[in-house]
């Protein structure tokens, strides 16, 4: 079997997953994470937005993120997969020691892991654009990292039209423009990466077990973005997208 078949095969697993119907832990744990957030306050809720809203404005219109990595691209695309999974396992690694950390520290670090780990995130998303041959100094390859990035963490129904926007990107991309950020809907962005993520982070706030909960959590949340914007580029690929 080619690699190509294997890639077509293990996408197509993917695919089915993104789609798959919430098991109980997970609508337990979003039903928890809903009665959670609707006694947070409206200036907390504010305050997450905002930070949100911040970074990725960082990463559309800054230059922060831009890895110092060579945009590459293998003539054997098993190459780039490989070098893909080296580089999500490093991001992991960093991941889960900050999710320790903070873990440990009790609520007010937890606060300052929000932050860290979407910075975490944006930065092996930009790296692995590079990794797959696609430069980030382009603003239309900045939207396409934001837009794996909702992927990753949004609701079935944003799941499917961010999909179908991924596959057809070749043609999307020319629609974006740096007026992309001012027309965003900031709130339901950060409402369904908070949603994702809730449960897992809650967890690393009891204490006795933060430490370990968010060193848990913060692998588990890189596992995911890496499957999805692995898949993400390599659908970009196979579809002959420049």
């Amino acid at each position: 079997m080619t690699y190509e078949r294997n890639v077509l095969i293990e996408i197509a697993a993917w695919e089915r997953k993104l789609f798959k119907p919430p098991g109980w832990l997970e609508r337990t744990s979003k039903t928890i994470g809903a009665r959670i957030n609707n006694l947070i306050p409206p200036k907390v809720h504010d305050v997450i937005t905002a930070t949100i809203k911040s970074i990725v404005r960082t990463a559309l219109l800054g230059a922060e993120y831009t890895p110092q990595r060579p945009v590459q691209r293998n003539l054997q695309p098993e190459l780039d997969d490989q070098e893909a999974k080296r580089l999500l396992s490093l991001y992991q690694k960093i991941a889960t020691a900050e999710g320790a950390g903070t873990g440990a520290g009790g609520i007010m670090l937890n606060l300052v892991d929000f932050p860290a780990l979407i910075a975490i995130k944006m930065k092996f998303l930009f790296e692995l654009a590079h990794v797959y041959g696609y430069d980030t100094k382009q603003f239309s390859e900045r939207v396409f990292v934001l837009k794996v990035f909702q992927l990753a963490f949004s609701g079935p129904e944003q799941r499917a039209k961010l999909l179908g926007l991924i596959k057809r990107w070749d043609a999307e991309k020319e629609l974006w423009s740096d007026e992309y950020s001012k027309n965003m809907d900031w709130e339901t962005f950060q409402k369904e990466y908070r949603d994702a993520i809730d449960f897992r982070k809650l967890l690393q706030m009891v204490p006795g077990i933060g430490a370990v909960a968010g060193a848990w959590a913060n692998y588990t949340i890189l596992e995911e973005l890496g499957e999805a914007a692995m898949n993400a580029y390599r659908l970009r690929r196979l579809n002959g997208g420049e």
